[in-house]
């Protein structure tokens, strides 16, 4: 059973894909608080309890661009269903392990679901939403839940970790889950989208072995340093790895990544101003969980809830200014001011002698620029596809995200310890706005590359029926 009135199924779509993006990401962080409780339960070791964090990431990461594919075969509300029953599973899997392999397993599981669900979960949102006012409300709401995930990853897990368990941080997917996977009956069918024939065996094992060697590379980055052998060697067959895979598309006759979807300049802008976007953002929220809680002395609950300002921020960002002025205004309009915003944020903390005066505006600043940033670059990804395309341009936009998330953690990170000569606050807080400073730099350098791609050929690229 299904409603028959339209616009009403729409918004059911949007309820239920804001759901799953809110799993996706907020899985991305909830473990990290809780990793110390799971590591005592379990007798983790130091050498391996980051395979909690960094199964999700490869697996997540590795196989978006083959969940694009496999969500346009399938069809996008179908593959939608698959992910969300298997993401629960693998929650229930990873909150009953009873040992370190059973839920390195069960993360590794959810990352292959997640894999499945993001690029679905868009590709829906891009063909269910075509009028231009709908369509950057519906990404403004997909988007700030979105923005809004990580933080709230990270209060959950300190809440839940607190109070409940560690082993809540996975079970509280399931009911979400479920909740959602029942709702999919209220979104409207679609047909199966995807390119008939063989899969592209070749771009799909280098795609997966590329991506997955360069986020390890940038998770080993941290504990080993940029110069360690390990780190060298997996970002070299890393990189090595995705040129094969471009010459592959180039001549696969159904390619897993039709590099038209790259090619467009307005939809390169906005991989790129997301990519950046999150390398500095992720670095951000590393640095304000660790300031607060060790210069300032917060609990971890009181950490969490210091981000809410951020969240509440980046809510506003892309539902009252991002989604309203969608269709009304060009994107680089919103996209190069949110870089700026995010920008200044970063600033305030790196250039007072005490940055808790600097905290609240930071984190309004940063997130009012995530949320600007957010919508107009996932409407763009998608703008213009058709068929097989728009599930990889979904998916090219997810692994877009992963990939500077994970470059972000590991780049500023390793900055920051480079630049902390003691664990005195001073020495950490020196470290902390050392890496800021680049993050900074880097917001200012997307604003500036980003903006021209996106301004050339933005019109057509927001009409065009094909890139």
């Amino acid at each position: 059973m299904e409603f028959g009135n339209h616009g009403t199924s729409r918004w059911w779509t949007l309820l239920v894909v804001s759901a799953a993006q809110l799993l996706v990401v907020l899985d991305g962080t909830i473990v990290n608080i809780a990793l110390p409780s799971a590591q005592q339960a379990l007798g983790l070791t130091d050498a391996n309890r980051h395979w909690a964090i960094t199964a999700y990431a490869l697996a997540f990461g590795g196989l978006l661009l083959i969940g694009g594919r496999i969500s346009g075969a399938l069809g996008h509300r179908r593959a939608f269903l698959i992910g969300l029953l298997g993401f629960a599973a693998a929650s229930a899997l990873g909150g009953a392990a009873t040992e370190s392999l059973m839920l390195f397993a069960a993360r590794a599981s959810q990352g292959v679901f997640a894999a499945l669900l993001a690029p679905a979960g868009l590709s829906l949102l891009a063909t269910t939403f075509t009028e231009a006012r709908e369509r950057g409300r519906a990404f403004g709401v997909f988007a700030a839940v979105g923005a809004a995930g990580s933080a709230v990853g990270l209060i959950a897990g300190g809440v839940l970790t607190e109070y409940a368990s560690w082993r809540w941080c996975l079970y509280i997917n399931v009911p979400v889950a479920l909740a959602a996977a029942l709702a999919v009956r209220f979104v409207p069918r679609d047909r199966p989208v995807g390119a008939r024939g063989r899969l592209d065996v070749p771009g799909a094992v280098l795609s997966v072995a590329g991506f997955a060697a360069l986020v390890y590379a940038f998770t080993e980055a941290e504990p080993r340093g940029w110069g360690s052998p390990v780190v060298v060697a997996l970002l070299a067959v890393g990189v090595l790895l995705l040129a094969a895979f471009v010459v592959v598309e180039c001549r696969a006759p159904q390619p897993l990544l039709p590099l038209r979807v790259l090619a467009h300049h307005a939809r390169a802008g906005a991989f790129l101003a997301i990519t950046l976007m999150f390398v500095a953002m992720f670095g951000f929220y590393l640095f304000m969980s660790y300031y607060t809680q060790t210069v300032l002395h917060y609990s971890p609950v009181r950490a969490g809830l210091a981000l809410i300002i951020n969240a509440v921020a980046a809510l506003a960002g892309a539902t009252l200014i991002a989604g309203r002025l969608h269709g009304r205004v060009a994107p680089a309009a919103l996209i190069v001011p949110g870089l700026l915003a995010a920008a200044a944020g970063m600033f305030v903390l790196t250039w007072l002698d005490d940055p808790s005066t600097g905290l609240v505006p930071a984190l309004l600043l940063t997130g009012l620029g995530l949320g600007c940033v957010l919508p107009p670059t996932a409407s763009l990804a998608t703008a213009g596809m058709r068929g097989h395309d728009i599930g990889a341009a979904s998916a090219a936009y997810n692994a877009a995200q992963q990939l500077g998330a994970a470059l972000g953690v590991g780049l500023l990170n390793t900055i920051a310890g480079a630049a902390t000569t003691s664990r005195t606050p001073d020495a950490l807080v020196h470290g902390y706005t050392t890496a800021l400073t680049v993050a900074l730099g880097i917001l200012l350098a997307a604003a500036c590359a980003a903006g021209p791609l996106i301004t050339v050929h933005t019109r057509r690229s927001t009409t065009e029926g094909k890139a």
